[in-house]
């Protein structure tokens, strides 16, 4: 996928984070079009690969605790410099659920969720409008309470906006990010992007690259620089 006519950010975190549903290895990236995510992507905080400190017999039968996963209360940080459209909180930061038996009630309820809206499923997020009209970037799935911000606020690239969490349609900590053309998801189209300065583990125990800009694929790992 060219990226000549992407919307270019950096990185909205620090630290290394797994790449997920990436578009760089499919478009619908999450297997729709359905609020504006046809270019989305998320990203899940690891140590190594490991998303979570712990990986016992509640990750494969039951739920498990927020706090044990790498990526809660991480840091979001604003990807570009921009103004702050919208900003929705009080969503609650669900258990996770890495078990398949965990997983099979929820995904009953996926419908439930879609009919909610977008708090449903964004869960608490943060909407910014990009300067010179350069798009506007969703930040999704931030813990309940931790948004910094406020509508209206002008912010600089890297300021922090909040911090990672569990809510709307998530089954383990991690961050949403998606570029749309207009700051309503019910009416936006997805519009592509890239990232600028990163560092990337194509694979497990392999050496980083340092790419200038890209998208970073399925399952790699990514550090910004």
């Amino acid at each position: 996928m060219s990226t000549l006519d992407h919307v270019v950010l950096t990185l909205p975190f620090r630290g290394t984070w797994l790449a997920r549903n990436s578009p760089a290895r499919r478009v619908p990236s999450h297997g729709t079009h359905l609020f504006a995510t046809t270019y989305a992507m998320d990203f899940i905080a690891v140590r190594g690969r490991r998303t979570a400190t712990t990986r016992d017999w509640r990750t494969l039968l039951s739920t498990e605790p927020v706090e044990r996963f790498f990526a809660f209360g991480q840091p979001i940080l604003a990807p570009a410099a921009g103004r702050v459209v919208s900003v929705h909180d009080g969503e609650a930061d669900h258990v996770a659920r890495r078990s398949q038996l965990a997983l099979v009630p929820y995904a009953l309820t996926q419908a439930a969720r879609v009919r909610g809206g977008a708090g449903a499923i964004a869960g608490n997020h943060v909407i910014l409008e990009l300067e010179d009209r350069g798009g506007y970037v969703v930040l999704a799935h931030l813990r309940a309470g931790s948004i910094r911000v406020g509508e209206g606020e002008s912010v600089a690239a890297g300021r922090e906006l909040a911090v990672c969490g569990n809510s709307g349609n998530s089954t383990q900590p991690h961050l949403h990010i998606q570029v749309m053309d207009s700051a309503d998801p019910f009416t936006a189209r997805g519009l592509p992007m890239s990232f600028r300065q990163y560092r990337v583990w194509r694979r497990p125990g392999g050496p980083p690259v340092l790419v200038e800009q890209g998208i970073p694929n399925e399952s790699e790992v990514v550090e910004p620089l």
